[in-house]
């Protein structure tokens, strides 16, 4: 909880450090990687740097945080923490390093705003960040005990590895070692460390996409310019070992009895998959609609899976084709087209416009945003707005 003395100060200066949060982020990342290169390596994407989207998540996480304990005293916006916490998890961030960031994103602060800052605003501040830092260190904690094995990364043998429609690949790993295996949730993604011709190690999130429990399936799309997709399926075969983390994320298949709608645009059908193929599976009773929009039907990663487990459960299946085929619609997905089942939960993942359409018009529908829970590929820069 924010304290009596700090909460005032928050509110008066929230909207010029929220002004000011893109600006300063971006010295703080220049200052963090100036006085610590090797976070480079193994660690933070350098690609997600240059693109601006880890400077926005980041801005866009902390302005969100404060906006919260300003408007909702004696509470924390779980959510927000809890997708946070996740993904630090899944790179290992450990609780020494929260001190690293402090350290430059304070002085970054102070930088931006030598004019107007005074102690009692760097106090309040400094309250805010720790808030926020301890209440990630707790979760963070929490979800590396509950892992089957104390380590971060473990080595994992390429076994296949085949074409998913245009321009993916589909991975199927084993373990590489008597590392006991953590079992995956439907819908949870494992980070995967490459090493990249220059030298330096590079990981990315990849959502599993087919079997959960203890196996280990993902598929990923070439992305243009992409370090890791490209040196995945230039560089990877079958007999290669990779470096895996346990899995995480918190956007897994809720258990009930409600209705459950799958909402995909493009790759984003991956942890669609496996929800869908977990509901399969166990012969599941569910109401289950599954929507994906996708450019044609050849682009589509994991149609072949996806129709199939959908045709076991007698799932609804619709799809949007940019360029349709026999059975589809045409265009781009609208829920304004669906008869939507009442008290259903939605799951959403694809481009950030395409969920932001998407979620607008399921709360218009009638369903609740608690019951909407959407994945983003890379930073969540859906905060950021």
């Amino acid at each position: 909880m924010l304290s009596e003395k700090s909460r005032p100060i928050i509110e008066a200066t929230l909207p010029l450090v929220g002004s000011r949060i893109g600006t300063i982020t971006v010295d703080f990342y220049n200052r963090l990687f100036t006085a610590h290169p090797e976070l480079l390596d193994g660690l933070f994407s350098r690609s997600n740097q240059r693109s601006g989207d880890q400077q926005r998540a980041l801005a866009g996480s902390i302005a969100a945080f404060a906006s919260h304990l300003i408007g909702n005293p004696g509470t924390l916006p779980e959510k927000v923490l809890s997708r946070i916490a996740h993904k630090h998890a899944s790179l290992g961030i450990t609780e020494d390093m929260y001190g690293v960031v402090y350290e430059h994103l304070f002085a970054a602060i102070a930088a931006d705003l030598a004019e107007v800052i005074t102690p009692e605003i760097a106090e309040a501040w400094t309250e805010v960040y720790w808030l926020m830092a301890d209440a990630l260190i707790k979760l963070e904690k929490d979800l590396y005990a509950s892992q089957s094995n104390g380590k971060m990364w473990m080595p994992w043998r390429v076994t296949a590895k085949d074409p998913a429609g245009t321009d993916a690949m589909t991975f199927t790993l084993e373990p590489a070692d008597e590392t006991p295996v953590t079992a995956a949730k439907p819908g949870q993604y494992v980070s995967v460390k490459v090493q990249l011709p220059d030298g330096l190690r590079q990981v990315r999130q990849y959502s599993l996409s087919g079997d959960t429990g203890t196996s280990r399936v993902f598929t990923t799309k070439l992305n243009d310019g992409g370090e890791v997709s490209t040196a995945l399926h230039a560089g990877v075969e079958p007999g290669d070992i990779l470096e895996i983390s346990n899995p995480y994320g918190e956007i897994s298949l809720r258990e009930g009895d409600g209705p459950v709608i799958l909402a995909s645009a493009g790759i984003g059908c991956t942890p669609a998959a496996s929800i869908l193929r977990a509901l399969a599976q166990t012969g599941t009773g569910r109401q289950v609609m599954v929507l994906h929009a996708e450019k044609t039907m050849e682009n589509w990663a994991l149609s072949g899976q996806m129709t199939a487990d959908a045709a076991k459960i007698d799932a609804e299946l619709q799809l949007w084709l940019e360029s349709p085929q026999q059975g589809s619609k045409e265009g781009f997905m609208s829920l304004r087209e669906v008869d939507l089942p009442a008290d259903a939960s939605l799951y959403l993942c694809g481009p950030l416009p395409f969920m932001k359409k998407i979620r607008d018009e399921a709360i218009d529908a009638g369903i609740p945003a608690t019951r909407i829970h959407y994945e983003v590929f890379g930073p969540d820069v859906w905060l950021a707005n």
